[in-house]
């Protein structure tokens, strides 16, 4: 009987051990975010450096693509476990051909991005386009295209609309005449307005239809949320905390400075110029039937997709 109590104090204390082990052993997640060093995009990075994804146990192991498309494509391919900043309509449009993808979050409702023009154009604001205006956008299908098929339609403007692909790539054929109304995302774009070389003539956010869409998601394929379920609800728990901490946090600021190679002020400019807290919160798809309508006019998506589409496309980790 001794004996055998001791070997049954031997398993209770293994077990124990193994249970401490799993506890404390960080799960790691693979994530492709476009547009690197905007402040939206910054949510991994930043909540990593501050070890709020090491808390919830989850290690991130960080892809920077050129854009939503290649985004996505790395998650259908399941090349990575989760994609940051894809187009909604895009995500759409992909799952209705049966695309292995889900949306997880909402990453951006409204937008911060902005439109520009050189010092020296006669445009005030986007509202003085002519049929000769070129207005610039980053890719077909992308939340930019979205925008500016926005400003077409509230301002009646009968303007060329090109792809120009990033921020930087868009200001390059602003500046030697390529084009005449740039795009970009804060802070690309901050120092060219300090030294007047470019005016904003319009604000993504200035559209009332904008402002309420979430045009960029989060989203995952399908086989994590079957195989990696525990690991991506505490993924979203460090989400929603590490997006609390950045809109309370000096300390957050400064860490995005950091990573963006900027000064503080700048940092504080884009967190509360650009980006209010509830363009990023992940909690909430809004503005579906606008999104779809604009997929519908992009030839994106032949028609909406249905409640019971949006049911299984639609699956947000709930707050614990």
């Amino acid at each position: 009987m001794k004996a055998l109590h001791h070997l049954l104090a031997g398993v209770v204390l293994a077990a124990s051990f193994a249970a401490s082990g799993s506890a404390n052993a960080e799960d790691t997640l693979k994530i492709a975010m476009g547009q690197r060093g905007n402040w939206d995009t910054s949510v991994a990075h930043l909540g990593t450096e501050a070890g709020i994804f090491k808390k919830h146990g989850i290690k991130l192991d960080m892809l920077y693509t050129q854009g939503g498309g290649e985004t996505m494509q790395a998650v259908i391919s399941n090349s990575v476990d989760i994609g940051s900043a894809t187009g909604t309509i895009s995500v759409m449009a992909a799952f209705v051909k049966g695309a292995p993808i889900r949306i997880i979050g909402a990453e951006a409702t409204g937008a911060a991005d902005f439109w520009y023009v050189r010092a020296d154009s006669p445009l005030k604001t986007i509202k003085d386009a002519t049929p000769d205006t070129t207005i610039a956008y980053s890719t077909n299908g992308a939340s930019t295209n979205s925008v500016v098929l926005g400003f077409m339609r509230a301002y009646k403007l009968k303007s060329k609309i090109v792809p120009t692909g990033s921020p930087s790539s868009t200001f390059t054929q602003v500046m030697s005449g390529q084009v005449n109304v740039g795009w970009s995302a804060p802070p690309f774009g901050f120092e060219a307005l300090k030294d007047n070389k470019i005016r904003i003539v319009a604000r993504a956010n200035d559209l009332e239809e904008i402002r309420h869409e979430t045009i960029r998601t989060l989203i995952a394929n399908t086989a994590v949320l079957e195989k990696k379920r525990d690991a991506l609800d505490r993924f979203m728990a460090a989400y929603r905390e590490t997006i609390d901490w950045m809109y309370s946090s000096d300390d957050a600021l400064a860490a995005y400075a950091k990573f963006t190679k900027t000064d503080l002020d700048t940092a504080r400019k884009v967190r509360d110029d650009f980006f209010p807290k509830s363009l990023i919160d992940p909690d909430k798809i809004s503005g579906v039937d606008l999104l779809m309508a604009d997929g519908i006019a992009f030839k994106t998506l032949s028609k909406p997709l249905t409640p019971e589409q949006l049911q299984t496309l639609i699956q947000i980790p709930p707050r614990k």
